[in-house]
């Protein structure tokens, strides 16, 4: 089966000759000053922008960024921010408004031949909206009624697994709580998040090797660490405020080692805009003392190496390894050990696609620090071997002791604002028995406990007639998923899609038989409820716990806040529910109330989270408590798996650009790789370009080869050298999901293989 699956619509990029320019200047500084300030004139935010500015990220009755989960300073920093936190914001406070005269201007299937980016630049939605198929427009709806077209359709199901309830990163602490206690009080378990498709695989290796989900290590241990290892990260683009640590840790004398196919801006030098001194005199700091190269996929053939070179150190070198840690808080040191020694110096450097000299190397910086952080992106995970290379990182680690002490342990780079935070208040297809038994105590239900399904589970599921009625809370769901042609059909035959969103995108679109589309609230806005006006809670990526509260007026007086619009819904569906949803609304101090007693490390809620800074929820495996079977860190003894890519074929990429959000893109720019006015590009290795007779954006056709044996195709991309390792390549989300089989996710962590997707490239095929 061989699809055309390229569906764009018209941008920039058609209008524009493209531009490469390869960037060699600091990232942040004066080119992210310049670049927020041409986006806050762009959207005419001259007020508004720089008043967020000073709010955001500030726990004196500011709001949280919406974007990234990079912990808030703990200092007191009055500027922390970053150029895509800012752009982010500014995008969400824009005055532009999609309200009912623009829906009935413009009908579903004309709206469908806009780009992406074109869609949410029409600003922010307005009113309740139901999706009319004899005018093919939506409509516009009161929110009783929304809410009761919502409750009857969950009424009328057969079962309660007929539905599925998504949530993006965006949602607070709050209402994550009652969006899966209106699932599980429904009585499913079908709760897929964009952790399906982003850290799934560190949470269950993580889960496995210490016994939670998280990483242990927080920005006070970053700030004393003698080494940072940085793996499979886009810091500049995705946690921009990550390159503050960075430049801190290089000034004290830190090592810093990034491992990444490509060399990243954040891997070489910045400047950081709230360093006043620095800004002036246009001084840089490096980011990093070493970068390495592997092939896509060959991180944990890295890792391995390192082991071996520890090992084989510790003959002659008693300090190498931590016995006495190792002895006293792990288990299966001895197959590990065994294994690694049976692995070859030739497997490694060609799985790795690094010397053996360039392992050793790295074992060094590693051997040498008495502390060390692993952090890690979605490099590591979005491949099918990812819990492996994770759990590959803990070994690493257990091998030193780096865990349990200040400075040193696992610390995953989380991508959404809240993303962690959904997880821990219960979005989970997978919950364990002790969540649900707190649950039934805390709020009088029965949950049920055979496990719901994930993102791929559930457009199986969709697409198969077998899931009915899709509600999405937040995100864009239709394009962050893969095989964008696979879930579209699959959106396309629910009964009903149910969209809560703060502005216009693809996945109201892409919709069922019927749809709603209910705005809500966003982050910057004030939530003014019976009891006054209302804060929400968010964790971090190291999990600290604190409270956003809005500033902005809200964008409609029709709007409503995500508890709300998840109340309404609840008591529609559930109209004889024991559930206080009204008061639950009423005053959020009544849902973290109850969150205490629900939630293991939320005692005492409501006081904690007003402490300065909020608080941070305790992690066993810190103190080296271990909830694992054997109550001890394990050790995990996997086989490399080999990623050298085929003949003729390579190893694909997707990532985001620098001008983008998830799947919010802000321009056709991508200003840290050097691109100008283009985004349907493939990034190669000249030598493999100059095998196929390819130069500087020469068209080509891109094929993928899923593991059934189908295709898939994007044609007339253009090709651009990059420094990146021979037999791989890389291009942008959401246009290359498309290359990405539902049947492609990891069997370890049900993942889809975004960052592993085996592809040919040939000369484009001449125009008819």
């Amino acid at each position: 089966m061989t699809q055309d699956t390229s569906g764009r619509s018209a941008s920039a990029e058609e209008t524009r000759s493209p531009e490469f320019h390869p960037y060699h200047h600091p990232a942040a500084g004066w080119g992210a000053a310049k670049s927020v300030s041409r986006f806050v004139i762009r959207e005419g935010e001259f007020v508004d922008g720089p008043r967020a500015i000073r709010k955001m990220n500030h726990e004196d009755k500011g709001f949280d960024c919406p974007g990234c989960a990079w912990p808030d300073d703990l200092k007191g920093l009055k500027l922390d921010i970053c150029e895509n936190g800012i752009k982010h914001v500014t995008w969400e406070m824009t005055r532009k408004r999609v309200d009912p005269e623009f829906f009935a201007a413009h009908t579903v299937s004309e709206l469908a031949t806009w780009s992406d980016a074109a869609l949410e630049d029409q600003g922010r939605l307005t009113h309740p909206m139901r999706y009319d198929a004899d005018t093919d427009t939506y409509v516009p709806v009161s929110w009783q009624e929304a809410f009761d077209l919502v409750g009857s359709t969950l009424r009328g199901l057969d079962n309660p697994n007929q539905a599925a309830y998504y949530t993006s990163g965006r949602l607070g602490n709050e209402a994550t709580f009652l969006y899966q206690l209106m699932a599980r009080e429904l009585g499913t378990n079908n709760l897929p998040d964009c952790s399906n498709m982003c850290h799934e695989a560190s949470g269950r290796a993580l889960q496995a090797a210490l016994g939670t989900g998280k990483g242990t290590a927080d920005l006070k241990d970053w700030e004393v660490t003698d080494a940072l290892f940085i793996l499979g990260v886009n810091a500049a683009s995705n946690a921009p405020r990550m390159l503050t640590s960075l430049a801190e840790a290089y000034k004290r004398g830190a090592q810093i080692v990034h491992i990444n196919p490509l060399v990243e801006a954040a891997a070489r030098r910045t400047i950081i805009p709230h360093d006043f001194v620095d800004m002036a005199l246009f001084k840089s700091t490096p980011t990093s003392t070493l970068n390495l190269q592997p092939r896509i996929g060959g991180d944990m053939a890295l890792l391995r190496g390192m082991a071996k070179a520890i090992i084989a150190e510790s003959e002659t070198d008693p300090k190498a390894l931590d016995r006495e840690f190792i002895e006293r808080h792990t288990s299966g040191f001895a197959a590990y050990r065994a294994l690694v020694e049976a692995t070859t110096w030739k497997e490694i450097e060609e799985q790795s696609g690094l010397t053996q000299a360039q392992v050793e190397q790295a074992a060094r910086v590693y051997c040498d620090a008495d502390r060390s952080i692993f952090s890690w992106c979605l490099g590591v995970t979005q491949h099918e071997h990812g819990v492996d290379t994770v759990r590959e990182i803990v070994n690493v680690l257990l091998l030193r002791g780096n865990l349990g002490r200040e400075g040193a342990g696992p610390s995953p780079v989380r991508g959404h604002s809240n993303v962690q935070g959904n997880r821990t208040c219960g979005i989970d297809h997978r919950p364990s028995k002790e969540f649900l038994d707190r649950l039934a105590t805390a709020c009088g239900i029965d949950p049920p406990r055979e496990h719901g399904l994930d993102t791929v589970g559930t457009i199986e599921a969709m697409h198969a007639g077998d899931v009915k009625v899709f509600v999405g809370m937040g995100g864009n769901f239709a394009l962050a998923a893969p095989d964008t042609p696979y879930t579209f059909d699959a959106l396309r035959r629910c009964e009903l899609t149910v969209q809560v969103s703060t502005k216009l995108n693809r996945s109201h679109l892409v919709h069922g038989r019927q749809a709603l589309i209910l705005p809500c609230l966003g982050r910057t806005e004030k939530d003014s409820q019976t009891a006054g006006e209302q804060s929400t809670s968010v964790e971090d990526a190291m999990s600290m716990v604190h409270l956003s509260r809005g500033m902005k007026r809200p964008a409609s007086p029709h709007l409503l806040s995500e508890p709300a619009i998840i109340a309404g819904m609840a008591r529609a569906a559930l109209p004889d529910s024991a559930t206080p949803w009204e008061s639950y609304v009423e005053d959020y101090d009544r849902i973290r109330d109850t969150m205490a007693k629900a939630l293991e490390g939320f005692e005492d809620f409501n006081r904690r989270v007003r402490l300065p800074l909020g608080f941070r929820i305790k992690q066993p495996a810190r103190e080296l408590v271990f909830r694992t079977p054997t109550e001890r860190a394990e050790f995990s003894a996997a086989e490399l798996p080999d990623v050298v890519p085929a003949a003729g074929m390579l190893k694909l990429g997707t990532m985001r650009s620098h001008d983008q959000w998830n799947t919010t893109i802000y321009s056709d720019d991508d200003r840290y790789r050097g691109i100008k006015n283009l985004r349907t590009l493939i990034f190669m290795n000249e030598d493999d370009m100059s095998e196929r007779g390819l130069k500087l954006f020469d068209e080509v056709d891109i094929t993928s080869v899923a593991k059934d044996g189908s295709t898939r195709s994007l044609y007339r991309y253009k090709a651009v050298p990059y420094d990146i390792p021979q037999g791989c390549a890389a291009g942008y989300m959401p246009e290359m999901n498309v290359l990405c089989a539902i049947g492609d996710y990891s069997t370890q962590s049900d993942q889809p293989l975004m960052k592993n997707v085996n592809v040919r490239v040939v000369p484009a095929a001449p125009a008819k």
